[in-house]
């Protein structure tokens, strides 16, 4: 570039050198406006040159479900057109080639008719990080700590939330290979507390479809210009035989109970997924996606329930017309051949569901809006239930199926910036226990996101 540069200029002080004295000389005049364009021409390539060398590479992004943010949630930045199916991170610290970003989150519950089980509790820090070995290949992790210790003594958990390998095929195809979250729902690839609203992640993207979750394997992913994106994968899948039927942890979430994380993971069997989604029409998305696999992993040692599957499906649309943010999903899930297992756990108070389901409808208006900081009171109401169904068992012997709970919530996020969000909810359940329900709740919180 800088020879370019000399030259440009070398040829610019001979035109003035030579500059012709007579006007009347056509000839030399014509041949001095074409070096004039040529110089122009130089020079327009020296710029764009400098531009190019002064413009970052584009790094790896973390992966994300293909939906809008909340309305009062951060605005994302531009895409590239050849980026497939992400959202960059707020803001990146690094090289142009090495990024780090990373969120976490603070709250506090008290039940209003207990107030001894108040708590405050720093739910979880993340770091997240990537690099671009080339504009095509990078590598994306993000590492989490919840409860803020982690040690034998303490509830604290420390792990590799994600780790995997993105290649760019063409402009609208990619592959992944590695730990990656499951692309079902709005919020288990998408889970940053700016992304949701609520303190707390609603109950059926936690109970019935886990969060967050995430499975070892290889994934396809595209999208087209007119919209539609899709993600398809082959993975691991849940391990039946870690089921416990007297740790209350299976109803809470009957799949979220017996994830491996690719830790040590059972593997004999594998899992499918697909997922899609359209947004075509500005402010709307609607999709949906599945996932199968058999969880008994073989029948090494006569394990009972060798066979069984897990699947698990779910719709979705969300409406964001201006200052509203409206939204609804639905998921059900079932496991199969459970009977003979479900025999041996005869006096145990939680046997393995044969079906399970949740549904909830929100809607969000952001009243406020000063261009950063802005204020979205919200609704929403859920009904779920963990152990819907149970394999026929002999009678007296099996556990009654499980009462749907019901919860309203009411409360209001307040972006103090786009990246910084407070929280305050109050939610009312039908059911009133130590699992899954509370009578009525208050929470607050703060989440970031950088």
């Amino acid at each position: 570039m800088h020879r370019v540069t000399v030259l440009v200029t070398a040829v610019s002080l001979a035109l003035g050198a030579a500059a012709p004295a007579h006007a009347e000389d056509e000839a030399l005049r014509k041949e001095l406006e074409a070096l004039r364009q040529q110089v122009a021409a130089l020079q327009a390539e020296v710029n764009e040159m400098r531009t190019a060398k002064a413009t970052p590479v584009v790094t790896a992004q973390p992966a994300v479900a293909p939906v809008i943010a909340p309305a009062s949630a951060a605005t994302p930045a531009p895409q590239p057109a050849t980026t497939v199916a992400q959202t960059p991170p707020q803001r990146g610290i690094g090289s142009d080639s090495t990024r780090l970003w990373g969120y976490g989150e603070l709250n506090y519950n008290h039940p209003t008719g207990d107030a001894g089980k108040s708590q405050a509790d720093l739910r979880r820090a993340v770091l997240g990080f990537s690099h671009a070995f080339d504009e095509d290949t990078h590598v994306y992790g993000e590492l989490e700590w919840e409860h803020a210790v982690t040690s034998a003594d303490d509830q604290g958990e420390s792990e590799v939330e994600q780790l995997y390998v993105e290649h760019r095929l063409n402009p609208e195809l990619a592959f992944r290979a590695g730990l990656t979250l499951i692309p079902l729902g709005f919020l288990n690839e998408r889970h940053e507390p700016t992304n949701y609203y609520g303190v707390e992640r609603n109950f059926v993207e936690s109970a019935i479809i886990p969060s967050t979750w995430r499975e070892g394997g290889l994934s396809l992913l595209g999208s087209t210009e007119s919209g539609f994106s899709w993600n398809v994968g082959l993975t691991t899948s849940q391990n039946l035989r870690n089921w416990d039927p007297s740790d209350p942890e299976g109803r809470i979430s009957p799949l979220g109970a017996i994830h491996q994380e690719l830790q040590l993971a059972s593997a004999r069997d594998v899992a499918i997924y697909g997922a899609a989604n359209w947004q075509g029409v500005p402010g709307l998305t609607l999709g949906g996606g599945v996932f199968s696999g058999n969880i008994g992993q073989g029948d090494d040692g006569g394990f009972l329930a060798a066979d069984s599957r897990a699947t698990l499906g779910e719709v979705h649309v969300r409406w964001q017309p201006g200052p509203f943010d409206l939204s609804a999903l639905y998921a059900r899930g079932t496991i199969s051949d459970t009977e003979q297992l479900n025999l041996t756990f005869v006096g145990n108070p939680y046997p393995v569901p044969k079906s399970f389901w949740g549904s909830y409808v929100q809607g969000a208006w952001r009243v406020w809006d000063n261009g950063r900081s802005s204020l979205a009171p919200f609704v929403r109401y859920e009904a779920f239930n963990t152990a819907a169904s149970f394999e026929s068992v002999p009678l007296g012997l099996g556990v009654p199926d499980a009462d749907t709970e019901r919860v309203w919530t009411v409360g209001v996020n307040y972006y103090l910036t786009p990246e910084v969000v407070f929280k305050a909810d109050y939610q009312h359940f039908n059911i009133t226990d130590e699992l899954l329900g509370y009578g009525t709740r208050f929470d607050l919180g703060v989440g970031y996101q950088f």
